[in-house]
Formats: structure tokens, C-alpha cells, sequence
């Protein structure tokens, strides 16, 4: 018997198949639903998720080639450059061809994106108050999905 044969009738907890003991299923809800609430806390930023991701990297280290930021986000390139022809355009990045290679684009941070560094500051413990998880707890989940993030590499 299979849930969608009977109405009201629970899935047998054994089923390998069941929607609800996906791991993959699990990890594509708990994605867009955490992504959706970074949205209000970046708009007032000007900034998209994947652009904040970019952001992110730059405030660790800046400049950066293209080459070293897709590798860091784990985006291909292609993907990428539209992400920095935006944060360029409202004034957060400037690209570059490295001095010492010039098949390199570098990646910098402008005066106004090391600004918006104060404004980002804001955005963790809001994301820990809303999902009601402590930075211990966060850290635990971090630790667990890189597990998971490596083990699926190929």
C-alpha cells in the first residue's frame, strides 16, 4: 500500500521512497526556506542572496581572480560574472585584468562595498533569531552540511 493509494492512510515508515525521509527533499526545503528569509534582511543592502555569497568572500579577502572567487563559492564561471557585472554596476566591486596576468580578472572591493560590511553585520544574529537557533547549534548544522557537501563531491 502506498500513501497516494489510500487518503489518510500514514506511509509506511520503512518506505526507502517516502517523501518525508529524503534527505534530498529535506535539503531543498530547508534551502530555499533559509534563503527566503536572508531576502528582507539584503534588499534594503541591494543585494541578492548569491550576490551577498560573493560579498562575503570579498570581506574575507579582497582582490580576488574570478578564478579563486568560483572556486571558493563553488559557481562556475559563467555563473558568476553576471553576479559581478551587478555588484560592479551599483558601485560595490570594480573588475580588473591582473597587472601580473592578464588573462586574470581581479575582483576588488570598493569604498562602498567595505561600507556594506557594517550593514551585513546586522544579517547573522537576525537569521539566528528568526530560525530560533543559537550559534552553537548553527555551527553543529554547519559542521553536519559540509560533511554532506564533501561526501558528495565528486
Amino acid at each position: 500500500m502506498t500513501a497516494t493509494s489510500h487518503a489518510g492512510v500514514a506511509p509506511d515508515p520503512e518506505d526507502l521512497l517516502a517523501l518525508d525521509r529524503q534527505v534530498c527533499f529535506a535539503l531543498a526545503v530547508a534551502s530555499r526556506s533559509v534563503i527566503a528569509l536572508y531576502r528582507p534582511l539584503l534588499e534594503p543592502m541591494g543585494i541578492t542572496h548569491p550576490q551577498y555569497l560573493v560579498m562575503l568572500a570579498l570581506w574575507e579577502q579582497s582582490p580576488l581572480s574570478v578564478k579563486q572567487l568560483s572556486g571558493l563559492l563553488q559557481l562556475d564561471p559563467g555563473t558568476l560574472s553576471p553576479l559581478l557585472k551587478r555588484l560592479e554596476a551599483i558601485g560595490y566591486v570594480t573588475r580588473r585584468r591582473d597587472p601580473r596576468d592578464e588573462r586574470a580578472l581581479a575582483v576588488e572591493l570598493t569604498e562602498e562595498g567595505r561600507a556594506l560590511r557594517e550593514q551585513a553585520l546586522r544579517v547573522p544574529p537576525a537569521i539566528m533569531e528568526r530560525l530560533g537557533m543559537s550559534a552553537e547549534e548553527l555551527g553543529l548544522l554547519h559542521r553536519s552540511l559540509t560533511r554532506v557537501i564533501a561526501a558528495a563531491a565528486p
